[in-house]
């Protein structure tokens, strides 16, 4: 059900001075791109008349069928607070569209609405999300470039004056909040410079929609306090990187699948059957969930990232962890996933890789409730815990084995998705970097 209609739109748009309307949408690689109108194009952009050239974005289509429409969603309607001066902005998102109407496959959000609807297809009415996306702080130079100094070296659940973010992650949580963000929670986090702000879940959609709404806040109010926000997995050598944990669970009505109150944890048969289909299919989604090369040096033993596929209760080292929570707040949450993801890609192949699980009634492995940290290679075979793929190369290969998690793309998201990996990962492994000079140069 709507909470806008397009009327009520034109009317908050007269009555509030709002002069230019940005029309978001997000390409392939996750990156959000725009089309801002002015006030007088309103009408054409709600009536979903509005035209771009999509050969001129990243994996989307080629020169002789660049003709893309972009179709708003009038729910994501909102006005950026920040922005003073003489009139205000607004944002909606959008679908794109083909030229013939018909839903564009290479779009990361409709993808995400074909995979939503086979979920439908099996009974469930919504598949919900809590993310915790966490990121750094650093401070930019004279020319308002980013610097690797940090704001603050302060740990986990630090208060000022060590966190020197303090005062500007307050005021990203007061700009979310005048957008209609529900916040739950805002704490320094382990390494230093690092943060996160948790709130509340949604339905994958809308939850998707929020994450890139949070990332472009958060990179705004930032930059106003002359600071830099970095989603980028592992900035700094040494101390922990970056992750977005996802905390998951399938609803039938306003029933949670997930939650059996005469199961022995109250976990329901549905939910294990899930947990193994991600268990089963992660190692080839690792490239979807953590993109780029930078990705696979965060996930390493030693800084909490779950780097061994494995799940656990309270045990922070698998994979998959179980909340406490029961009832309606029973929850997977999938730890690998970090906030370079594409969270309309990452939903959409851990959702299949979940159903794919409950169609074909999948078992999980036991829990593994010790340090995997700890164990020997010898021990971490016993318990049949293995482990994510070590590199972007690594995990392309991965991907490109599993009919499953191809499917939750689609091939035109899969083909070019795969393309650009490839590009990034022959550049990087072609570059000479610092280190190897610094080992190699006198050496040699």
């Amino acid at each position: 059900m709507s909470k806008y209609t397009k009327e009520d739109i034109k009317k908050f748009v007269q009555e509030n001075e709002v002069n230019f309307i940005r029309l978001q949408f997000t390409d392939i690689l996750g990156t959000i791109k725009n089309v801002e109108i002015p006030v007088s194009q309103l009408d054409k952009a709600l009536d979903n008349k509005m035209m771009f050239d999509g050969s001129s974005i990243e994996g989307f289509v080629r020169i002789e069928e660049s003709d893309m429409y972009l179709v708003p969603d009038l729910n994501s309607w909102v006005v950026f607070p920040w922005i003073t001066g003489t009139g205000k902005v607004a944002r909606l998102i959008c679908d794109v569209n083909k030229a013939d109407g018909t839903p564009f496959a290479g779009d990361p959000r409709n993808n995400l609405k074909r995979v939503l609807k086979e979920m439908e297809e099996l009974g469930f009415t919504s598949f919900n999300l809590g993310p915790e996306p966490e990121f750094f702080l650093f401070k930019l130079d004279a020319q308002g470039e980013p610097t690797l100094e940090l704001n603050d070296h302060g740990g986990y659940f630090d208060l000022a004056p060590v966190d020197l973010g303090e005062n500007c992650r307050r005021d990203i949580v007061l700009e979310l909040e005048e957008m209609g963000f529900e916040i739950e929670a805002s704490h320094h986090e382990e390494a230093p410079g690092q943060h996160e702000i948790d709130f509340k879940y949604a339905d994958a959609l809308t939850a998707c929609d929020n994450i890139q709404t949070f990332k472009l806040v958060v990179k705004t109010i930032a930059r106003k306090h002359g600071l830099h926000a970095t989603f980028m997995p592992k900035p700094l050598f040494g101390v922990a990187g970056s992750g977005m944990h996802f905390n998951i669970s399938l609803f039938k009505g306003e029933e949670n699948a997930f939650f059996d109150e005469s199961a022995e944890n109250k976990m329901s048969e549905t939910s294990m059957q899930f947990m193994a289909g991600v268990l089963k299919h992660v190692q080839s989604f690792t490239a979807i969930t953590n993109p780029t090369v930078n990705s696979y040096k965060r996930l390493i033993p030693g800084y909490e990232a779950p780097c061994y596929v494995a799940w656990s209760g309270q045990n922070r080292s698998p994979l998959i962890r179980i909340p406490s929570s029961r009832g309606l707040s029973t929850r997977i949450e999938v730890r690998s996933v970090d906030p370079a993801a594409n969270p309309y890609l990452a939903m959409a192949v851990i959702l299949q890789a979940g159903l794919d699980g409950i169609k074909n009634k999948l078992t999980p492995p036991p829990a593994v409730d010790r340090n995997i940290y700890v164990m020997t290679e010898e021990e971490r075979n016993e318990h049949g815990v293995y482990n994510l793929p070590s590199s972007l190369h690594a995990a392309i290969k991965e991907l490109g084995k599993n009919e499953i998690i191809r499917g939750a793309l689609g091939e035109h998201i899969y083909a070019n998705f795969v393309e650009a990996k490839e590009i990034e990962w022959d550049m990087f492994r072609t570059a000479v970097h610092p280190w190897e000079r610094e080992q190699y140069l006198k050496m040699y």
